[in-house]
């Protein structure tokens, strides 16, 4: 059992305090600012709602942001509203739904110029066919996220595109790609200060040596994993991983091992409400 990485939402929206003199007839660029600002409230607000796992509430703000960027003909904020409403459904299972939406957010970024909301964008559209289990359509938009996000510099979003390519190997049973990938999103989690990355890295690492028969070496980045998702709090990682542990001693015969580790991971799933895993 393995935890990936699997999305990220950079939209890119920035709120900054502004004073409104209110005006008894405001004119036609006064009502146009006051939309602007509304429009980018509801955006900011989605984001929140989105970042809370609160999707369906999410949808009714962002497409509230939608009607007001599309009638101000801002297609900046279109293109936010699109991409925010595509990861949305996405999140919710309905992927054709959401790739609707990032196909109609990714010309919009491009006539702007902004390279890193077009990047994001093609990397949901990777995901939402790698979900779909069209893998070969995932790498081609992964690899052209992956161009963007190296020329704005976007470390982050670097690692995140270069463990969701490794995943893709992974899945097509391409083990030696997978490792090629992960060992490259490795050190930038570590650059950037992302413990949470890293652990996924390396649980991810450990899982393809374990599936090639190195048990040894899978317990190595399984073990450099756990004490990284303890020191995150993610209850949930860290349950994978003692999974993982313990499914390597249970295949080298060391069955009281084995019994340790999944006794730890155990309360972490019902902790988690994780009921597949407790299973």
């Amino acid at each position: 059992m393995k935890k990936i990485l699997t999305s990220f939402l950079a939209v890119g929206v920035y709120l900054t305090p502004v004073t409104v003199m209110l005006m008894a007839q405001p004119t036609w660029g006064q009502t146009q600012n006051l939309r602007s600002q509304e429009a980018e409230r509801l955006l900011d607000q989605s984001i929140k709602l989105t970042q809370q796992q609160e999707h369906q509430k999410a949808i009714e703000i962002f497409q509230q942001a939608l009607t007001i960027a599309q009638q101000l003909k801002d297609q900046k904020r279109e293109a936010i509203a699109l991409l925010g409403l595509g990861f949305n459904y996405s999140a919710l299972g309905e992927k054709q739904k959401a790739l609707n939406y990032f196909n109609q957010a990714l010309p919009l970024y491009r006539a702007v110029g902004y390279r890193s909301g077009e990047a994001v964008t093609l990397g949901n559209i990777g995901l939402v066919y790698s979900a779909l289990g069209e893998k070969q359509k995932a790498l081609e938009f992964y690899n052209q996220a992956l161009l963007l996000i190296r020329a704005v510099g976007d470390r982050s979003g670097e690692a995140v595109t270069l463990g969701n390519i490794g995943a893709v190997y992974d899945a097509l049973g391409e083990k030696q790609k997978a490792l090629e990938f992960y060992n490259q999103a490795l050190p930038l989690w570590r650059a950037v200060g992302d413990r949470a990355g890293e652990a996924t890295t390396l649980n991810n690492i450990g899982a393809v040596y374990d599936a090639l028969g190195e048990k040894q070496k899978a317990l190595e980045f399984y073990n450099q994993a756990l004490p990284l998702w303890r020191a995150v709090g993610d209850r949930a990682g860290e349950a994978t991983t003692l999974n993982n542990i313990g499914a390597v001693y249970d295949a080298l015969g060391e069955k009281q091992k084995a019994l340790e580790f999944y006794n730890q991971a155990l309360p972490l799933y019902r902790a988690v409400g994780d009921r597949a895993g407790e299973a």
